[in-house]
């Protein structure tokens, strides 16, 4: 089938949904909704549109309007004969009325309440899957067709990671509150513990891309792409999973792990996707966490089992190609 994948820009997953599917014999054309084009256009996109609405002086009206008029202009172009949206929620109406009658699925990778979805506006997305168990269940109870829908490791990517090993915790994601005091309880307790990504570095591009001046205590390196990111938690004695107000699980749950790497976890209902213990390791406080890390450190033939248990895990249950056959079986229900 001739399938139109609508999807953020975000760290270069739609191409690993695209291969996905094309493995399963569609032809896929790709439209990135949100794609400002390269540093020009990324530039002129945070003056006409963060810019004002980080100071008040604008909403992101505009900013959706456009990003509906363009991906009306990819379904026309495309005459797709099934459409995977991944989370969508700019898209207005205009975008969902176009795509009437076709099959299609949306993919939310967020909770619904961190989004513009509401409940009312997702009856326009068809059928809907979801990588939040709650809000799959609370979805089904009014009247959608949902299931829910972990996210998945790009095995593709990296087909080998590093072996290579540093003494090193890592972190590689966005810095918030509740992620910086873990980070810099561990760095107080002497674990060498390194963040990366332009929230933490000191960058002074980073400083002015993320609006602040300040930089935090942890060591920390600018941002890194997803293959680099890879190795560097393959790479790593250990890396952190951390979570905080989330009941899906990050995409990193299962990169960290299909990477081969130590996966610190603050997750303790991962169970249904990995077995702690064996192919995770989770914690629920920073005593639990120090004694964790400073354990990989000392007991490699324990780490290294973790590792590759975690691995072989990943492959067998949780890449992108399991993830699209599940699609594919969505949008046939239209």
């Amino acid at each position: 089938m001739r399938v139109l994948l609508v999807s953020p820009r975000f760290h270069g997953y739609h191409a690993a949904i695209a291969t996905s599917l094309a493995e399963r014999g569609h032809l896929v054309t790709t439209h990135l909704y949100d794609d400002n084009g390269g540093i020009a256009g990324r530039s002129w996109h945070q003056l006409r549109h963060q810019l004002p609405h980080k100071i008040g002086a604008g909403s992101l009206r505009s900013l959706g309007r456009e990003q509906t008029a363009g991906a009306v202009a990819a379904v026309g172009r495309t005459r797709p004969q099934a459409v995977v949206v991944v989370k969508g929620d700019t898209l207005g109406d205009d975008f969902w009325d176009a795509l009437a009658g076709l099959p299609r699925v949306t993919w939310l990778y967020d909770e619904v309440r961190r989004t513009r979805w509401t409940p009312e506006r997702l009856l326009a997305a068809g059928p809907l899957a979801s990588y939040s168990m709650r809000d799959a269940s609370h979805l089904a109870a009014r009247g959608h067709v949902v299931r829910h829908l972990p996210l998945a490791f790009d095995h593709r990517l990296v087909p080998e990671p590093t072996t290579l090993r540093t003494a090193q915790v890592s972190f590689v994601g966005a810095r918030y509150a509740s992620r910086e005091a873990v980070l810099t309880l561990l760095h107080e307790q002497g674990v060498p513990v390194r963040a990366y990504g332009r929230d933490w570095s000191g960058h002074p591009v980073d400083r002015l891309r993320t609006w602040r001046f300040g930089a935090p205590t942890v060591p920390a390196e600018r941002d890194l792409s997803r293959a680099r990111a890879y190795d560097v938690m393959a790479s790593s004695a250990a890396t952190l999973n951390l979570h905080g107000d989330q009941d899906g699980f990050t995409m990193r749950t299962f990169e960290a792990a299909g990477v081969g790497g130590v996966e610190l976890i603050d997750r303790d209902d991962v169970g249904d996707l990995y077995e702690p213990g064996t192919e995770v390791l989770t914690w629920t406080t920073g005593d639990e966490l120090v004694e964790l890390c400073r354990r990989v450190q000392r007991d490699r033939d324990w780490a290294d089992g973790i590792r590759r248990a975690a691995r072989a895990r990943t492959l067998a249950d949780h890449t992108f190609d399991r993830r699209a056959a599940v699609l594919e079986a969505s949008w046939d229900t239209v």
